[in-house]
């Protein structure tokens, strides 16, 4: 039978979960790992990848600097997720302030010295994203296009450590990189429709605040626009193999997105189409397995043998 003591330790654990959003952590490190060995790196071995230590390193401090970053963002948006979502913020209040802060300062110190094994680069990468994380939260998140549009880079960001540890220039990863980057504005932008309300009660000056609901919902039909662009030069390009369904079926997901917004406006919409978007990036890093379904077999048969 559990004991209140253990069952107040695992309510905690619990919230630092929800804190730190743990289900995106482990988005992003299957995401990282996925993108190394059929983006980044399609020509190198399983076992080159997996036992890449620089690679290794990197996930992990992208790890505990994201983990960390989602600690600051809830530490400023308590009064706001208090509106926007209250029983979320029921939990993530079971941990003391004071003991996020302490776990924030933990964290970001373990992703400097994990980027300082990799390079003294990588380190003072991972310092100016600790920094920027903290800016935005603090600053540019009040700010409209400003703050909507650094959420989209900082998101991205984690990606670029591992293209330049790759070192793969090539022309697709960039395209690549466009549709995400358009896919996660599009989802920050819908966030910040369904969150006015905790926006305005703590005098945030988002997007939809500062130019209203109906120009926003316009600037979410025209990043769709932008966001087909590179699904289409994806789907014809050869390299990506089955991979290029994903793409078709982000564009219908994008038109029914587009078509939501120009429809409706309420909040349980806007809850709906970020949902949504979630699930679509949570398919497409996934589909990165269709980019040579061959690729895994013919690895693990070769590590058999």
């Amino acid at each position: 039978m559990q004991t209140p003591k253990s069952f107040s330790l695992s309510y905690k654990i619990l919230s630092l979960f929800s804190v730190i959003r743990g289900y995106n952590i482990m988005v992003l490190v299957l995401a990282q790992y996925l993108a190394a060995i059929f983006i980044f790196s399609p020509k190198k071995s399983l076992s080159y990848v997996f036992f890449d230590y620089q690679l290794f390193f990197i996930v992990l401090a992208s790890v505990c600097v994201v983990a960390s970053g989602y600690i600051i963002n809830n530490f400023y948006d308590v009064k706001a997720d208090r509106i926007n979502r209250p029983i979320k913020a029921n939990l993530d209040n079971v941990v003391k302030q004071q003991t996020k802060l302490r776990i924030y300062f933990f964290l970001n110190f373990l992703g400097f010295v994990f980027g300082f094994i990799v390079s003294w680069r990588a380190a003072l990468f991972f310092a100016v994203y600790i920094f920027s994380i903290w800016f935005y939260s603090h600053r540019l998140k009040k700010q409209a296009f400003i703050g909507l549009v650094t959420a989209a880079v900082l998101t991205v960001l984690p990606f670029f450590a591992i293209f330049v540890h790759f070192r793969n220039f090539s022309k697709i990863i960039f395209v690549h990189a466009s549709f995400l980057f358009f896919v996660v504005l599009l989802r920050q932008l819908i966030k910040d429709l369904g969150n006015i309300r905790g926006a305005v009660a703590t005098n945030y000056i988002t997007f939809p605040v500062k130019y209203g609901e109906r120009n926003s919902r316009k600037l979410g039909i025209f990043i769709v626009f932008f966001t087909c662009i590179p699904a289409v030069i994806l789907f014809f390009y050869p390299s990506i193999g089955y991979m290029k369904y994903y793409f078709v079926f982000s564009i219908f997901v994008l038109f029914f997105i587009a078509f939501m917004l120009w429809k409706h406006n309420l909040r349980k919409y806007y809850v709906l189409l970020h949902n949504i978007l979630k699930i679509m990036l949570l398919v497409g890093i996934l589909s990165l397995l269709l980019v040579d379904p061959s690729l895994i077999v013919e690895r693990v048969i070769d590590k058999l043998n």
